[in-house]
């Protein structure tokens, strides 16, 4: 059996804006620059931000490690928010 990877310790695992319908406001998500995350529709999947940390995968030949995932993963689970956060684009962006 191959081992499990956690996708949020691969360099192509990345966060993204997605805009509400006002374009002002937007939340966070994560999806895989090499579009290995595919609904059955073949649609991108993005997901939560606060859920990158529970994503894994058991064959990924895209898998670049960017380093030891104890420490990283114990932190993000400890450190994201438990739910989306709403920010809002100030005047100068």
């Amino acid at each position: 059996m191959k081992e499990k990877v956690y996708c949020a310790n691969c360099e192509h695992c990345i966060v993204v804006r997605v805009f509400e319908p006002d374009n002002i406001k937007y939340v966070l998500r994560v999806k895989c620059n090499k579009k290995r995350w595919a609904k059955r529709s073949g649609e991108e999947k993005q997901y939560k931000y606060f859920t990158v940390a529970r994503r894994v995968h058991t064959d990924c030949p895209d898998f670049s490690q960017m380093g030891d995932p104890n420490p990283f993963i114990k932190n993000l689970r400890r450190e994201l928010p438990v739910k989306d956060e709403i920010y809002t684009l100030k005047d100068s962006e």
